[in-house]
């Protein structure tokens, strides 16, 4: 269906599926190697993080565009295409602009959208064990069935200006204003800023948590007195008492260390934007 969509607007394409975990990644970067002009995604966030890697690992100008068929899809928010149907989508696609994105990396990896530690990554895990839900549940489940067996880790964050050490609910890197679907972690991010935009929330307790929840969802979370807000272009992060538990772009990592730095390379990456 997107092919043909693709076709009847005049572009030229050619369809490969992903066979399994990383294959978008290698799908990507055999497209560039073939000289083309844009690689699509069309997929959820996952396949974006994929195909986003395939063509950050290739130092290349093709140009990332996104049919968003996931059901987050936070990076479709960052160029215009969230909440259309793959026809629309394509429409909107084929006269979109490109912009150069910052893109980050950690642990070897690119990430186009966002890196979470703590609450993010068990939410992850809990998530990834109930694929039974569906839509907007999917991810408000989790969060709520995660929170009664988490406990929260020490972290110790560092950036240039600043510096926190204690029990963190999580710690949230973000290039994009949205993670998890629906949770606004930082409302005023721009992907092309040069900065990352990092939401530190400390230990909460249950009655505050489940008001946060709704504030997230808004972005008016950020005057809470246990959360704090910073933008940096790199960050030091430890966890001194277990090794971390991550999610880049959604995907659960367990690299089994108790430090990462997570930096921003301006402008790395082309994306088409709709208009």
């Amino acid at each position: 269906m997107v092919a043909r969509a693709f076709r009847a607007q005049g572009w030229a394409v050619d369809v490969t599926r992903t066979e399994g975990p990383g294959h978008g990644q290698e799908l990507a970067s055999e497209a560039v190697r073939q000289g083309a002009k844009y690689v699509v995604a069309v997929g959820g966030d996952g396949t974006v993080h994929e195909v986003a890697n395939g063509l950050l690992r290739t130092k290349t100008d093709t140009a990332l565009g996104v049919v968003p068929v996931g059901s987050g899809n936070d990076f479709a928010k960052m160029v215009g295409l969230f909440g259309y149907n793959p026809a629309r989508a394509v429409a909107r696609l084929v006269t979109a602009h490109s912009r150069r994105f910052d893109a980050g990396r950690v642990f070897d990896e690119w990430f186009v959208n966002s890196v979470g530690f703590g609450f993010g990554p068990a939410v992850v895990k809990t998530r990834n064990a109930m694929h039974h839900l569906r839509g907007f549940l999917s991810y408000l489940v989790p969060i709520v069935k995660t929170f009664f067996k988490f406990e929260p880790p020490v972290f110790d964050v560092v950036a240039p200006g600043f510096r926190e050490r204690g029990y963190m609910m999580m710690v949230e890197v973000c290039n994009g204003t949205t993670a998890g679907g629906s949770y606004r972690f930082a409302p005023d991010a721009d992907p092309a800023d040069g900065k990352l935009d990092v939401c530190l929330i400390r230990r909460v307790s249950l009655p505050r948590f489940l008001m946060a929840i709704p504030r997230v969802m808004r972005g008016t979370h950020v005057t809470m007195r246990e959360v704090a807000l910073i933008k940096t272009a790199k960050l030091v992060i430890r966890s001194p008492e277990e090794p971390l538990v991550v999610h880049v772009d959604g995907e659960l990592r367990e690299p089994g260390v108790n430090e990462c730095t997570v930096e921003l390379e301006r402008g790395r990456l082309n994306v088409l934007v709709a208009r």
